[in-house]
């Protein structure tokens, strides 16, 4: 039996040997908004300057799919691949193309010349917090073509970061079948319905989704090749493409993994590449007297 002046000599060491031990470092939030500040600090170096820009739109999504949906979903798989491989997530960002909804409720359309200023306004003020790598990660179609040509126009000027647009990645080997046509699955049908299943099952009105037509109604007689901005409209004007109401959560639960691991691929890739930054300052001074380029 121990005396009391030898437990005590043991709780006094057991006591000096636990404070010895480091502390579990503390658990960040993803989420920009919910970072103190000093938090935010120490997230931005854990991330080693990585940052995500969930990047959505508001738009009818067929009559069973909720306005934001895009955001929804590019929003959830950010945050559960920022969680596997550690980024900070910027807030709930809207402000895209969508010119071609505007005829249908709820869509909000900002101006061509505000939606490049805003997003370039956005990713250098990322970048004065120490977002030197920026994913854009694109949950709408109707980026596809803004979200490369804005980091196409980085080159024009000179900046201290680089961007990245990760695109809809849902697809892949092992995909359970559809029941619809792949062709025409393009906008709230099976896909993105089966997704959104599991992202907010909530907000999901499968009960509704055969109350419009979401078939190509082919309005517009072009040749393959020939552009024009109402090629949309032309031909899914209830803003709906494919067959909702087969969509399924195994589907879904596919759709959702397959696009986070090609977010933490990304990620890791990101915080891996040295050259993109490099080349590109080797590229704004080249730009300076393009004479004096090796030829």
């Amino acid at each position: 039996m121990r005396t009391p002046s030898s437990l005590f000599i043991a709780l006094l060491v057991a006591s000096i040997a636990g404070a010895q031990q480091p502390a579990a470092p503390a658990k960040l939030s993803v989420h920009w908004e919910e970072l103190t500040a000093a938090d935010f600090r120490d997230a931005i170096t854990r991330a080693q300057g990585t940052c995500l820009l969930p990047f959505g739109i508001l738009e009818k999504h067929g009559p069973h799919l909720p306005l934001g949906n895009d955001l929804l979903s590019a929003r959830y798989a950010a945050l559960h691949a920022a969680e596997q491989e550690y980024a900070v997530v910027f807030p709930e960002y809207y402000f895209g193309q969508i010119f071609e909804a505007k005829h249908e409720p709820g869509t909000i359309a900002y101006s061509r010349g505000l939606q490049l200023q805003l997003l370039q306004e956005t990713t250098d003020e990322m970048a004065r917090n120490g977002c030197k790598k920026i994913i854009i990660v694109n949950g709408h179609g109707g980026n596809n073509s803004l979200l490369p040509y804005f980091a196409q126009s980085q080159l024009e000027t000179p900046h201290d970061y680089v961007t990245y647009v990760q695109g809809l990645a849902r697809s892949g080997p092992g995909e359970p079948q559809h029941k619809s046509s792949r062709a025409g699955d393009m906008h709230a049908g099976e896909s993105e319905t089966s997704m959104s299943l599991i992202v907010r099952p909530d907000l999901v009105h499968l009960d509704r989704a055969a109350q419009e037509s979401g078939a190509d109604q082919g309005r517009a007689k072009l040749p393959d090749g020939l552009y024009t901005g109402i090629w949309w409209y032309a031909r899914f004007p209830n803003h709906y493409a494919g067959e909702g109401a087969v969509a399924s959560r195994e589907l879904g639960e596919f759709e959702a993994k397959n696009w986070i691991n090609a977010i933490v691929q990304s990620i890791r890739a990101v915080k891996a590449d040295q050259e993109s930054l490099r080349l590109q300052n080797e590229f704004y001074e080249r730009s300076k007297d393009p004479l004096k380029t090796p030829q």
